[in-house]
């Protein structure tokens, strides 16, 4: 179809939904325990404006997670109608992890949902607490096993092959605490909060902008900022840690990454260029001297291994990856940058009262996404050319396959998810376009009495919190 072969459309069809899909976990993973800190806080300091903004974001929780759910069920369904040679070979690895995801996370998720979201005055304040909690533990663990199943892909052990060709698990430990698992759940979760701080922040942010007197949206920006300056430099050192486990078990990846094609000793960082595997060069460079050796061997003189060392045929899509990294780092550096500034204007006493930050706050609201999506690329497409690494490749992967049936399917998404996740993603900005007004204190009096909370509100001044 259209001249591109079976096997890319349906690469194609998986990337599509697979991106759709991974924007909803990504925020809900942190939104879930976003939310899980300010019922906390409500119970601990027992202030009204910490179950406000509870309840404020209650309702976009329900809406991503919601569309979260439907959008893996019909990535989950392509296993089964594009790679059923991939099922087959690798189902009796894969297939228990995702059924241990679906058992210990979805059902933890999704049998206290409805208590979170419509429980509060139904039970008592601790138990609600422990709803909340309960559905965020949920959304860790599915983190927990879908980053396991991936990275299984990425750095397989664990398993031995049977005379059919199969994946048979060896030793489970191993299966699920694979090389690369704890590296990539930790740069994943951090990622989630990330993502979920600056679409807080931004929404925060641009209330302040409208009456920076709004005690629930100071909230808001004060938390987000604190999250942005305190995590980003921790998922700096964990993508780094990253980075150097990959380096060890998947080096064609990082030469790639680094648009390395010759062997070379005190590499340099290339900051931009332009990486043609056709030619095996990166074109119009700009780099700096043997910065690439000191990040990534930890010594001016360290030797990096390009991607002459690998077969050609091995080789993956240098010029995307390539980018796709290098936005993702971009993206962190903003991060960073807003998490300083904001620093400064917290000792400042101005956190509030400075309207460009609240302004990079507003712009920066989709990062978080942009990063997840470009860090999500450079792993699967520098992956390729295999689905299992180094032992199975993705031409041998797919199922018998027909270009066309293969295209429409894909031109269908496209447009069903653009109408059905473009309705949700307008509503869910709808809902963050509202005020987070205060709630009068005779209805969270009344919410109180209902749920059985007693005790008077502090008087100790958390404005800065």
């Amino acid at each position: 179809m259209f001249g591109i072969d079976a096997i890319d459309l349906a690469r194609m069809q998986f990337a599509f939904t697979v991106s759709f899909h991974i924007i909803f976990p990504a925020f809900s993973i942190g939104l879930a325990s976003y939310l899980a800190v300010l019922e906390g806080l409500w119970l601990w300091k027992k202030e009204q404006k910490y179950i406000e903004v509870f309840n404020y974001w209650k309702t976009i929780f329900a809406v991503g997670f919601g569309m979260g759910v439907v959008s893996g069920i019909v990535m989950a369904y392509q296993f089964g109608t594009n790679w059923s040679v991939f099922s087959d070979k690798a189902g009796p690895v894969i297939g228990p992890l995702m059924g241990y995801e679906v058992m210990s996370a979805f059902f933890l998720e999704a049998g206290f949902l409805g208590v979170m979201l419509f429980g509060q005055k139904r039970v008592g304040p601790r138990l609600h607490f422990f709803a909340t909690l309960m559905v965020a533990a949920g959304t860790l663990f599915s983190a927990f096993w879908i980053l396991s199943v991936n990275s299984w892909m990425q750095t397989p052990t664990g398993h031995i092959i049977n005379a059919a060709g199969q994946f048979v698990p060896d030793d489970w430990f191993n299966v699920i605490f694979n090389p690369s698992f704890p590296y990539r759940l930790v740069h994943m979760v951090l990622a989630a909060y990330l993502t979920t701080a600056f679409v807080v922040g931004a929404v925060g942010a641009f209330h302040l902008l409208k009456d920076k007197s709004n005690k629930n949206a100071r909230l808001m920006f004060s938390m987000a900022m604190w999250m942005a300056a305190i995590v980003t430099p921790i998922q700096i050192i964990a993508g780094d840690q990253h980075g150097l486990n990959t380096l060890e078990h998947q080096p064609a990846k990082i030469a790639a990454i680094e648009g390395h094609y010759k062997n070379v000793k005190g590499a340099p960082l290339l900051l931009f260029g332009m990486p043609d595997n056709d030619e095996a060069k990166t074109l119009y460079t700009v780099e700096v001297p043997r910065l690439g050796s000191l990040i990534l061997t930890h010594s001016w003189d360290g030797e990096l291994q390009g991607l002459e060392s690998f077969p050609r045929e091995d080789w993956p899509n240098t010029f995307l990856i390539f980018w796709t990294f290098r936005i993702m780092v971009g993206m962190g550096m903003i991060m960073l940058f807003i998490g300083l500034w904001s620093s400064l204007r917290r000792y400042q006493g101005r956190l509030y009262e400075d309207r460009w930050l609240a302004r990079a706050a507003v712009a920066a609201g989709p990062i978080g996404f942009i990063a997840v999506l470009c860090g999500w690329v450079t792993t699967e497409a520098g992956r390729q050319p295999w689905t299992v690494y180094g032992l199975l490749r993705t031409s041998e992967s797919a199922s018998p396959l027909n270009g066309v049936e293969v295209g429409g399917t894909l031109i269908a998404f496209i447009l069903v998810y653009f109408v059905l996740f473009g309705t949700g993603v307008y509503y869910m900005l709808r809902l963050m376009a509202k005020s987070p007004e205060p709630v009068p204190e005779t209805t969270t009096a009344s919410l109180k009495r209902a749920s059985g909370m007693t005790g008077a509100p502090s008087t100790f001044d958390h404005s800065q919190s």
